[in-house]
């Protein structure tokens, strides 16, 4: 729960890497989150998935934010995201998200899997 309230603590923190560990914890957690809010939604009867909406708008931003440090990591540029407006891109784009970071520093920072901050 700490990646995730981590991330959402950094949600307009698009400079830096993100590891991948931090990448697809913050992915579970929201789909998780995400899966019980619409049980909830379709055990109370709701027509319009008002609450799923409210927390995909909530989320837009850290989500965003993470995939572009994640992108950083494996020394691509954010703008990669664009990727999955292509066809297959999103294939692509997760390839990108599970590929090892660069060792070391690289163009967008040092790397986080050895910072004494993780």
């Amino acid at each position: 729960m700490n990646w995730y309230i981590g991330v959402l603590k950094n949600y307009v923190g698009f400079s830096g890497r993100a590891r991948r560990q931090e990448y697809w914890m913050f992915i579970l957690i929201s789909g998780i989150i995400g899966a019980i809010i619409n049980l909830i939604q379709m055990l109370v009867g709701m027509q319009i998935p008002w609450l799923t909406i409210i927390y995909t708008i909530a989320t837009l931003l850290p989500n965003l934010a993470v995939t572009a440090r994640r992108l950083h990591d494996t020394e691509r540029s954010g703008w990669w995201m664009l990727i999955c407006l292509v066809p297959f891109g999103v294939i692509a784009m997760i390839v990108f998200l599970c590929k090892a970071g660069t060792s070391g520093t690289n163009r967008f920072g040092n790397d986080p899997k050895y910072s004494v901050n993780n």
